[in-house]
């Protein structure tokens, strides 16, 4: 029943959602273009502030458990699971604050209104996940980039989306030349559910009445462990509250 009742709200929400790329691909650019980093960043808040209120007309309820426990003006290093897109619009909108810079495959780069734009401008970076020889020295760039204006990097080791809720195995590779090249950084684990049910049909339709919800863990220095034991620490923070509710 709820495919079924799905598929009408389903083109309604896909409607509104590509408007709102649209108009804010060009809102993007003239924020970039004329006035710089800052009104270019408040834009994209603001376009994902009006892609979270576009799912709510599938139902879709948003919670956050213990923002505030991330500091404030220090470089920060967000490891999260990755269960769909949304996880990425939930983190840009609801922690606006920290300047999210996310590590991102190639192919996102072109081709998408407004969010192929931010990631060329924004400060995140592309990579060619078949070209370890591009992707390491470009994840080392945003490393000094976090390090340099106190900023926050945001990585999936899974990287691919997991399409259940059960986590793939953490990668180290990414995150081990975060934590090199910003030694300053502070690790916040985070930990998302529910998100997979959005796709759980697939692209169409989506899933109905959902809770995403973000679970934000202690945060640890990097200079305070050795890299395997935050490896460890952090993997288990982020999957061992991971459910399927």
């Amino acid at each position: 029943m709820e495919k079924l009742v799905s598929y009408p709200i389903s083109i309604i929400y896909y409607l509104s959602f590509l408007l709102t790329l649209v108009i804010f691909h060009p809102i993007q650019w003239v924020c970039f273009t004329i006035f710089g980093y800052q009104a270019h960043k408040k834009s994209v808040d603001y376009l994902n502030f009006f892609l979270v209120g576009c799912t709510r007309l599938l139902g879709t309820r948003w919670t956050f458990q213990n923002r505030e426990r991330i500091p404030q003006n220090v470089p920060l290093i967000f490891v999260a699971n990755h269960q769909s897109l949304y996880d990425i619009i939930g983190i840009i909108w609801f922690l606006r604050a920290h300047h999210a810079k996310f590590v991102s495959k190639k192919e996102l780069g072109s081709g998408i209104p407004s969010v192929s734009y931010n990631l060329r401008r924004g400060g995140s970076v592309l990579i060619d996940r078949k070209d370890p020889k591009q992707a390491l020295p470009t994840i080392k760039g945003l490393s000094e980039y976090i390090e340099k204006h106190n900023r926050t990097a945001v990585i999936f080791p899974e990287g691919t989306r997991s399409k259940t809720g059960i986590p793939k195995k953490f990668s180290e590779n990414g995150l081990k030349i975060l934590c090199k090249y910003a030694p300053n950084a502070l690790i916040v684990p985070i930990t998302i559910n529910n998100s997979w049910k959005m796709t759980k049909f697939g692209m169409f339709p989506l899933g109905l009445g959902n809770n995403l919800h973000y679970t934000i863990h202690e945060p640890m220095a990097v200079s305070d462990y050795d890299f395997p034991t935050l490896f460890e620490k952090t993997e288990l923070a982020v999957t061992g509250s991971i459910h399927n509710l």
